[in-house]
């Protein structure tokens, strides 16, 4: 349900501002698969860098994934 999505990202949201890995992984997979949010790669490839580096070897994968669906521009503004 789109309503519980919504939620979960205002749940998620604090948490990855503040450096949760999972947090940001979970934002990450929102963005990529438009749940609670509009799809956007950008955003997608961002939170998943930002999770990558906080230590979560599955968004590293993700964000490459996600690289080879976007465009030059969208990944400098991603990153």
């Amino acid at each position: 349900d789109r309503k519980d999505y919504k939620e979960a990202f205002r749940l998620f949201l604090p948490f990855a501002e503040q450096g949760h890995a999972k947090a940001q992984y979970n934002l990450g997979l929102m963005y990529a698969k438009g749940q609670g949010v509009l799809q956007d790669y950008a955003l997608a490839h961002m939170w998943f860098n930002l999770s990558g580096s906080n230590g979560d070897k599955i968004a590293v994968k993700n964000r490459d994934i996600i690289e080879k669906k976007m465009s030059k521009q969208q990944i400098e503004k991603a990153q």
